[in-house]
């Protein structure tokens, strides 16, 4: 009977610890209210876009999302992308402004 009860004691010690641990770590299940409408945590330059600035891109949490490694790679990729681009980009305006001051 003893062994039976100081079973049944330790359980309930380690549901408790359990209990106290999952609570510190996913919190007290407090939910954020919802943003008013039209308005989103997301934010991107209005110009002069850069891989950087993709890359620190954040989306609200819903419970019916993306996959987020999917969403971290399209974004990734898009940043190269953008950065190839601006560099190409930059290179023709260099030459085209060689040619301008040879003419």
């Amino acid at each position: 009977m003893t062994t039976a009860l100081f079973y049944l004691v330790v359980m309930v010690f380690v549901a408790a610890v359990v209990f106290l641990l999952a609570s510190v770590l996913f919190g007290r299940g407090e939910e954020l209210p919802p943003l008013p409408p039209g308005a989103s945590p997301t934010r991107l330059p209005s110009e002069d876009i850069t891989s950087q600035d993709v890359s620190r891109v954040k989306f609200q949490m819903v419970l019916r999302g993306y996959k987020m490694s999917e969403v971290d790679w399209v974004l990734q990729r898009l940043g190269a992308e953008v950065d190839e681009l601006r560099t190409k980009v930059a290179e023709l305006e260099q030459q085209l402004e060689g040619k301008a001051a040879t003419q």
